[in-house]
């Protein structure tokens, strides 16, 4: 009886100690092999992407000027207004209707107000083509004899992810620092604060703020990255389009379905010592985003997998 028992007791301890290894090391192999497929893919296609290149560095020609200039600034002025003003028809014409279910702050900018709406604009283009134009010119110039990649010849797929992860880590440190700057009581009112007058924001608010800021919080974090990591400039077009199309939601005031979510920003803007990054990390090690994981916001920072409402989600307990 006593041996029976033993053996059992060993072969349970075994199981408990067997299975998760096989279920662990499962799981890393399951990982290698769709990364393995994942890279293939893009290897065995790498020629499309280099003939869909040569298509563009034809029509560009071989300036410089033209892709670090010219071509990021069509790029980034493009895609701010293009997805910016789809988010804007929502907010001035509430239509479709479903989308009024999904704000995150229920009520406002419904519809925006004219004379507002109008300041922003006005500011926002001052801030793209008078402060934004001059300095990515200055910048290129600048760091002109800085070695970067060849621009006619794509970089392989495994350097444009590693300097993708790159300059989103420098994007988030040089972010955090420089907005929690600018909340500093010294300078908040002379310069931030005119960011924060939109506690529920607009998606093209993004960029809404003095040209101080502009300069210091919008354009200097990822123009580090990029001259400290030498990117190849289709690699710096695509990180651009994703930081565009990250902060427009994150201002958008809406919670859109499989889209990443805007509620930590969002509550920054309504409590503005809160959330100060995107990615969160630096805002968990200096503990500003506590009182955002307390509150009911927090519950909702989630992929919504359907068009489900946030107000199904509770009150929000600020």
């Amino acid at each position: 009886m006593d041996t029976k028992g033993y053996n059992i007791s060993f072969l349970t301890l075994s199981s408990l100690i067997i299975n998760p290894v096989i279920v662990i090391a499962g799981f890393f192999v399951l990982i290698r092999n769709l990364a393995s497929i994942v890279i293939q893919v893009f290897c065995f296609n790498g020629d499309i992407w280099q003939q869909c290149w040569n298509q563009v560095t034809y029509h560009l020609g071989d300036s410089e000027v033209n892709y670090y200039v010219y071509g990021t600034t069509f790029l980034t002025f493009s895609i701010y207004w293009t997805i910016g003003s789809v988010y804007l028809l929502a907010d001035v014409l509430g239509r479709p209707k479903a989308i009024k279910e999904l704000k995150t702050q229920p009520g406002t900018n419904e519809p925006v107000d004219p004379d507002r709406l109008k300041k922003l604009i006005k500011q926002v283009l001052f801030n793209q083509i008078v402060v934004t134009l001059p300095l990515t010119y200055f910048t290129h110039v600048t760091f002109k004899q800085r070695e970067f990649p060849s621009i006619s010849k794509l970089p392989d797929f495994t350097t444009f992810i590693i300097h993708l992860v790159l300059l989103s880590l420098t994007q988030e440190f040089c972010f955090y620092y420089s907005h929690r700057l600018l909340h500093h009581r010294a300078i908040y009112k002379y310069i931030h604060k005119q960011h924060h007058q939109w506690t529920a924001p607009i998606a093209i608010a993004a960029m809404y703020c003095h040209p101080v800021e502009h300069l210091l919080s919008n354009l200097l974090p990822p123009a580090i990255g990029i001259i400290l990591f030498g990117p190849h400039i289709a690699t710096q077009w695509v990180w651009f389009a994703l930081a565009l199309i990250q902060t427009l939601n994150d201002h958008s005031g809406y919670h859109i379905p499989n889209i990443s979510t805007p509620e930590a920003h969002d509550y920054h803007h309504m409590k503005s010592t809160q959330c100060f990054a995107g990615l969160g990390i630096l805002d968990y090690i200096h503990g500003t985003d506590l009182q955002f994981r307390q509150s009911s916001y927090f519950k909702r920072r989630f992929r919504l997998s359907d068009f489900v409402s946030t107000k199904y989600f509770g009150k929000a307990k600020q």
